[in-house]
């Protein structure tokens, strides 16, 4: 499951933290101020830090299959988190505000000695224009965003070879299953998962698949799974099968 990590617990970031759980993203939330970073404002979140920015961003660190987005109270601090998230690695970062603060920031940043192409990869204004207004239309944009930047980035981004789990790779794909050959889903000892094939019924599966592969200590298993009408009875709403094959890492 990738992270999402927004920074800022404003109205907009607590409209997208009502959905993201649900679209397969582990929460995270990031504020300086007590008040807007707790449990209580957002139950649903896998962390929630309240600290510094630069101190919540650097304890959290980044990878490949981070997506992150600004949402702070100022200008100030959505430049701040930008620079410092651009100096690590991550799959999306996205920042709000108007085009005259975004030239703004980027004017900042290239003589920060950041490149253009680099400057160029930032999602600002952040989410898909759609004549967003409220604060629910403006999370709206920026979660189909979110689901647009993870759709193309499919399989060309590999799983982070240092990880221990049970890695489950989409090998074959018939009819019409949200996620195509090449997908991925590391699921790690503890239960937590990096990356998806598709979510529901068959991700749910999988998983525990995958659990059971680890638990018994085999090496490799190949599963079809069925998403055509005889299955619909499980909950599956798509038509199709996925063959997967699960390859169990761990360290040596």
């Amino acid at each position: 499951m990738e992270r999402l990590i927004l920074c800022g617990g404003g109205h907009v970031s607590l409209e997208v933290a009502h959905v993201a759980p649900r679209l397969n993203f582990a929460l995270t939330v990031v504020d300086d101020r007590a008040e807007f970073a707790s449990r209580k404002r957002f139950p649903q979140a896998s962390r929630v830090l309240a600290m510094p920015f630069e101190e919540a961003l650097t304890l959290l660190g980044s990878g490949p299959s981070d997506y992150f987005v600004i949402l702070t109270r100022g200008h100030a601090y959505d430049t701040l988190c930008l620079e410092h998230i651009l100096r690590g690695a991550y799959a999306y970062v996205g920042m709000i505000g108007s085009r005259n603060k975004v030239a703004a920031a980027m004017h900042y940043l290239t003589g920060k000695g950041f490149s253009r192409e680099q400057l160029a990869g930032v999602h600002s204004p952040v989410g898909l224009s759609i004549g967003a207004q409220t604060p629910a239309e403006i999370a709206v944009s920026i979660l189909a965003e979110l689901i647009q930047v993870r759709a193309a980035l499919g399989a060309e981004l590999p799983p982070p070879p240092e990880e221990e789990g049970v890695l489950a790779v989409i090998v074959k794909k018939t009819g019409s299953a949200p996620r195509g050959a090449g997908a991925w889903m590391l699921l790690r000892p503890d239960g937590s998962q990096l990356g998806s094939i598709g979510g529901g019924a068959v991700e749910y599966q999988a998983r525990q698949d995958a659990l059971a592969l680890w638990r018994d200590g085999g090496d490799r298993l190949t599963r079809i799974y069925d998403l055509s009408q005889d299955a619909a009875e499980l909950g599956m709403v798509c038509g199709g099968t996925l063959e997967v094959q699960f390859q169990v890492r761990r360290r040596r």
